[in-house]
């Protein structure tokens, strides 16, 4: 095989370009809702994800005629009715209560099927995390008849150290065959909650202070700050589910609604997003227990996080993109 063989500038520059292209197509989603749209699926699994957790367990019920439905991409695009046999969703529960993105979506969802379940993926602490889901999708006019917890790696940075995390034996393969078995029998089951579980949830919300309504929903320019190590690779700006950071000419700026899910900070490869301090004792207050440890799910790729998270708009000029690969076939209509 001849590896000398050369090519013009401008061929390099039209594959370099067809290969950006491709790769924020992928990133921004576009390629993966056809099928949603043009016929009626067995099993709809949504999911909200940060470092990976969840997005594996989702992919671990989705069985072979599932589709996966990204909780942020359906509300980029303002999609919120969905009829399917069976109806999942799965998130991450950031102080026992579900991301404030999750909660909207299911107040705003029309979600037609004959069996409806849920998962919830936590760390240390579940509380009365499945009450608080049965509430919130009950009122929306969605309840669902299964609700269930999963443990799993936890990635609150201020509280756990990630390689210590990655030492604990949390049985998930064992938990998450049970939880498939029952989802696949159709199981109507709710994860009983004890006195115990709930005044544990009532201390924790008197002393963070946050309102039970929103949860963890902060400003991310007030809890993160961007270091000179940043080597403006742009990761943070594909993996936050609401698109709050910007790669400017002065470097990667960050501001907007924060869900609190640590996608930024968890895979950014420089360490170079940190915590600010808050002098005012707001919680958290901004010290995490290893700087330098950060994770993510390890079945789950910096790619996959990206597909599920990006909120970018990709405005793509056609005749450009069908001068730089031949098999593109550009259309209207």
């Amino acid at each position: 095989m001849n590896t000398d063989k050369k090519i013009s500038r401008r061929e390099a520059l039209k594959r370099m370009g067809f290969a950006v292209m491709s790769g924020a197509i992928a990133s921004s989603g576009l390629l993966s809702l056809a099928s949603c749209e043009t016929k009626r699926s067995k099993r709809i699994i949504f999911y909200f994800t940060g470092t990976g957790n969840s997005l594996y367990i989702a992919r671990q019920l989705a069985g072979e005629n599932a589709e996966l439905l990204s909780i942020p991409q359906m509300v980029k695009r303002g999609k919120y009715e969905f009829e399917a046999d069976e109806i999942g969703i799965v998130y991450p529960i950031y102080g026992h209560m579900p991301p404030y993105m999750v909660r909207q979506f299911i107040q705003k969802a029309k979600l037609k099927a004959e069996y409806k379940f849920a998962v919830l993926t936590y760390g240390a602490r579940k509380c009365d995390a499945v009450e608080i889901w049965d509430r919130i999708s009950r009122k929306a006019d969605n309840a669902f008849d299964y609700i269930n917890t999963i443990i799993m790696v936890d990635n609150w940075l201020p509280n756990f150290d990630m390689n210590e995390q990655l030492k604990i034996d949390k049985h998930i393969p064992e938990n998450l065959q049970k939880i498939t078995a029952d989802i696949n029998s159709r199981q109507h089951w709710h994860e009983p909650v004890t006195e115990e579980e709930r005044q544990q949830h009532q201390g924790f919300m008197q002393r963070s202070g946050l309102d039970p309504e929103v949860g963890f929903l902060m400003k991310s320019e007030k809890f993160f700050t961007v270091t000179d190590a940043c080597i403006d690779c742009g990761i943070c700006t594909y993996v936050c589910p609401r698109g709050n950071y910007e790669l400017t000419s002065r470097g990667v700026k960050t501001s907007g609604d924060c869900e609190f899910c640590f996608a930024c900070i968890q895979n950014c490869p420089q360490k170079a997003i940190q915590f600010i301090k808050q002098e005012d004792g707001s919680f958290p207050d901004g010290t995490e227990k290893n700087p330098n440890a950060r994770y993510r799910n390890e079945h789950i790729s910096l790619i996959d996080l990206k597909r599920a998270n990006n909120q970018k708009t990709i405005i793509i000029n056609l005749c450009i993109l069908s001068d730089l690969h031949p098999d593109v076939v550009v259309r209207n209509g």
